[in-house]
C-alpha cells in the first residue's frame, strides 16, 4: 500500500472516507484542505452505470466550461488552404498539414489539443499511434474533426474539457483551479454534469451517475451523495 505524506494525512484528518456530502459541501471541503504551494487543479471522478466494453454504452464527449480551466492551452490545427488563415486568426498555435505531420513523426509534440478538418484526416492517421495514446487525436465525437476550425480553436482556448469513461466505468475530468473559488467550480461542474447526463446511452440500465468524488491534485477525495446530483444539475442546492 502506498504511504501518504504528512500534509496529505493532515488534510484528510477527521474525514470519514465513507461519508457523503452535498455537491457544494464536497467542493468547499476540497478547496479548504488544499495545501500545495502551487494552484492545484480541482477534479471530479464520476462512477457511471455503463459497461464501456460495449460500444453502445461508451460515454465520450467535450464540454465548454463557463470559467475555463485556468490554464493556457496550445492548439494545433491540421488544415489546408483558406482554413490555415482562419485557424491562425482564431489563435491556433500551430497550423499545417504534411509539414505538421512530418514534425510529429520526428518527435514534436509541443501542443495540448489538436483539431483537424475532415479532408486532412488521412494525413493525421499517419501519426495516430503517436497522438492517440496521448489523448491528442482529433475526433468527430469531441468536435475536433470539423471544417469550423475557428469556432473549435476559440472554444478550446476559452476552456473546454474532453472526457471519456475508462474501462472501469469511471469518468475523470478537471474543473478548474483552487483559486477559482467554490462558485466558479460549482458552475463548471454543473455544465460538465449536464453534458454527461445528456450523453447517457440508451443501453445503460439502472442508475446512471452512481458515485462521485471531488478532490484537488494533492488532496483527499470527498464523496458526493448521488441522490443530490440531479437537483444540483437542475440548479438547486
Amino acid at each position: 500500500m502506498p504511504k501518504h505524506g504528512k500534509k496529505f494525512r493532515n488534510a484528510a484528518a477527521g474525514t470519514d472516507v465513507q461519508q457523503t456530502f452535498s455537491v457544494e459541501d464536497a467542493i468547499a471541503k476540497s478547496l479548504a484542505v488544499a495545501f500545495a504551494k502551487f494552484d492545484e487543479t480541482v477534479d471530479v471522478a464520476l462512477g457511471l452505470g455503463v459497461d464501456p466494453k460495449y460500444s453502445d454504452q461508451m460515454v465520450r464527449g467535450a464540454c465548454p466550461l463557463p470559467h475555463g480551466l485556468g490554464k493556457t492551452v496550445r492548439v494545433a490545427v491540421f488544415c489546408k488552404g483558406d482554413k490555415e488563415a482562419e485557424a491562425k486568426a482564431a489563435g491556433a498555435d500551430l497550423v499545417g498539414a504534411e509539414d505538421l505531420v512530418a514534425q510529429i513523426k520526428e518527435g514534436f509534440l509541443e501542443f495540448d489539443a489538436a483539431i483537424a478538418t475532415p479532408d486532412t484526416m488521412a494525413l493525421v492517421g499517419q501519426v495516430g499511434r503517436i497522438l492517440g495514446p496521448r489523448g491528442l487525436m482529433p475526433n468527430a465525437k469531441t468536435g475536433t474533426v470539423t471544417f469550423e476550425v475557428a469556432a473549435a480553436v476559440r472554444e478550446i482556448k476559452a476552456g473546454r474539457v474532453e472526457f471519456k469513461v475508462d474501462k472501469a466505468g469511471v469518468l475523470h475530468a478537471p474543473l478548474g483551479k483552487v483559486s477559482f473559488g467554490p462558485e466558479k467550480i460549482q458552475e463548471n461542474l454543473r455544465a460538465l454534469l449536464s453534458e454527461v447526463n445528456r450523453l447517457k446511452p440508451s443501453a445503460a440500465k439502472g442508475a446512471y451517475m452512481r458515485t462521485m468524488a471531488v478532490s484537488t491534485t494533492m488532496g483527499p477525495g470527498f464523496k458526493v451523495d448521488p441522490a443530490v446530483v440531479r437537483k444540483f444539475i437542475e440548479g438547486g442546492s
